[in-house]
């Protein structure tokens, strides 16, 4: 009899079993458990208490705690009758994460975590167990440093389970695509030539910037980062700059986006007001050669066209014949339109006509010899009026 009634108080709760149970004690390195329906008390030891690192027992449960666990081991002593569960509370809660990670990686959805430790290779989450979330898989960007990340809670998507190797990637990165690629539609569908926004550099290129205005890159080209001349945009901007851009176009298909910088700063013409009148001789530099005439340049990102018959009082049949791109020239303002950011100049006006002073030596010479016999007096003129007397 009193072997069968051990034999039955033993296989009531055996191991592998799940039970629930209060907190009664919490010892050094262990905690002493009421098992609700069982013969004995239940020990969890520390390492079996939590799926992190804790140093004491209460930093994980207290006294009073209604706890579940797996029982591990059932200890008997036969002699005193008197026995032990041994208690997994990590097990149990390692089961029920891996049963929770697997529905989100079903049903493709997100997940909330908070990175307890910053590692060489990436990040450690806590998902009711150990987590990780390897370097590449942090963010859409590349960050050198992700120290920054410790302490916060990250919307992730689950990207393996193993249970058998403990194994649980998650992925930050595969969340920040999606959020792009909606801000990305989303901005699209919203942004219309004119608008007036910011920007970060994103990368540079020989024939352009191209701006993050958010989750989706405009190319400014390196005609539009200034109002003057440009020759490499790392002359005007560096990347992780924040900028102000002028929307020029947008094909929302090819997700195409042209943006200005230049559109948005001031006109080099305002300063010209009160400075230039019409009349004034001033110099300029030769910027650029066209066959209708020539772009000189008076002031930083100010041009002005010399058109080609203001260019010399000789026909000529192209600029290039007596301009060429960096010379010096001295110009006359014929007109000037600040609020069109039209310049008229004339490189003629300052220079002496050749075709006139030859014109004027010629009717000088002309006269001389039309008047020749008046200029030089006979005998006849000197001693006229002294020889009229004289008979021969």
């Amino acid at each position: 009899m009193t072997e069968e009634f051990n034999e039955s108080m033993i296989n009531e709760i055996k191991e592998g079993d799940r039970i629930t149970g209060e907190i009664q004690e919490i010892e050094e390195k262990q905690v002493i458990v009421h098992v609700n329906g069982g013969k004995f008390n239940g020990i969890i030891p520390i390492s079996q208490l939590s799926t992190h690192h804790i140093d004491n027992p209460s930093d994980a449960v207290k006294v009073g705690d209604e706890i579940g666990a797996y029982v591990t081991k059932v200890e008997y002593d036969e002699e005193n009758e008197t026995g032990t569960y041994i208690l997994s509370k990590r097990q149990l809660e390692t089961e029920k994460s891996y049963e929770f990670l697997q529905e989100k990686l079903d049903n493709d959805e997100n997940i909330e975590a908070k990175v307890t430790e910053v590692v060489k290779g990436g990040l450690v989450v806590d998902v009711g167990q150990r987590g990780f979330v390897p370097a590449s898989l942090i963010s859409t960007d590349f960050i050198e440093d992700f120290s920054h990340f410790e302490g916060q809670v990250l919307k992730l998507k689950v990207e393996e389970l193993d249970p058998a190797n403990n194994r649980v990637i998650l992925s930050r990165k595969a969340v920040e695509a999606l959020e792009n690629a909606e801000k990305k539609d989303d901005l699209l569908n919203n942004l219309n030539e004119g608008d007036v926004i910011e920007g970060k550099v994103a990368r540079l290129t020989n024939f352009g910037a191209f701006i993050d205005i958010g989750g989706v890159d405009g190319l400014v080209h390196v005609s539009e980062l200034s109002h003057e001349h440009v020759k490499s945009p790392e002359d005007v901007v560096s990347i992780g700059d924040q900028v102000k851009v002028k929307v020029k176009s947008v094909d929302k298909d090819s997700e195409r986006i042209s943006l200005s910088i230049k559109d948005t700063l001031p006109s080099p013409f305002e300063s010209l007001r009160g400075e230039v009148n019409e009349g004034d001789v001033i110099e300029g530099k030769v910027v650029r050669l066209t066959n209708f005439g020539a772009f000189v340049e008076i002031k930083p990102g100010v041009q002005g066209l010399v058109h080609i018959s203001e260019i010399s009082h000789s026909h000529i049949g192209t600029p290039g014949e007596v301009l060429e791109p960096g010379q010096v020239v001295s110009v006359k303002i014929l007109s000037v339109d600040i609020d069109n950011e039209r310049i008229s100049l004339s490189i003629k006006a300052t220079l002496p006509d050749e075709n006139v002073a030859e014109s004027d030596n010629e009717t000088t010479q002309s006269y001389l010899d039309n008047n020749e016999d008046e200029d030089n007096p006979t005998l006849g003129d000197v001693f006229g009026d002294k020889l009229k007397d004289i008979k021969f």
